[in-house]
């Protein structure tokens, strides 16, 4: 199933326990790509990955592993990842471990980061890369077209998985956060003479 996420965000989340996507610095880019999934049982696929609404979810339908793929039409700087999972109603099906992979297509997809996670009940939040950044107060972000979250493992060794919200974060834009010139050019008319040619 192919999907591309509405455009309305308003109704997403935070942190553990917390039905809200939460309030982070980080822009969301999950409505630029096209969103599929490995399977899904009629009423329960990519859409309720999106659709803001934690009572919703995913179920995945199939042979292992599930997985979620996320493709954008140009390449993409990927700073984080935020999954709402929740151990106390989805028991078995609660996905334990994490592999996320990215690249250029579907052929040449690389590992970048494994996640292990312990009964999570709300919105986790994680770096996609584990590289550290030129200042070492962070991680540099992943640079790719196609990004794939692989539920590899459940709890309990469950077999299907379900999932009941994801976002795809990009980084801080750095030009906007640091404002050094007094007379910023701000206007589409000014814009357009802000650089020589």
């Amino acid at each position: 199933m192919n999907l591309v996420p509405p455009e309305d965000t308003n109704s997403l989340a935070h942190h553990t326990g917390i039905k809200k996507f939460p309030t982070l610095q980080y822009p969301d880019i999950s409505s630029r790509a096209k969103w599929s999934v490995s399977s899904y049982k009629f009423g329960f696929g990519a859409e309720c990955l999106l659709d803001g609404d934690p009572d919703t979810f995913w179920h995945s339908d199939g042979p292992q592993p599930h997985y979620i793929t996320i493709e954008f039409p140009r390449k993409m700087a990927i700073q984080k990842i935020s999954i709402y999972l929740n151990f106390p109603l989805d028991d078995s099906y609660t996905p334990s471990t994490l592999a996320i992979r990215a690249g250029t297509g579907l052929s040449d997809l690389q590992d970048v980061r494994i996640v292990t996670l312990d009964k999570p009940d709300g919105w986790i939040t994680f770096d996609v890369s584990s590289e550290p950044n030129e200042d070492g107060d962070g991680l540099n972000p992943v640079y790719a077209y196609v990004l794939q979250i692989i539920v590899a493992a459940n709890h309990m060794s469950g077999k299907d998985t379900h999932v009941r919200g994801l976002r795809v974060l990009g980084p801080i834009d750095e030009s906007s956060a640091i404002d050094d010139d007094p007379f910023p050019f701000q206007s589409p008319a000014f814009k357009m003479y802000e650089t020589i040619r």
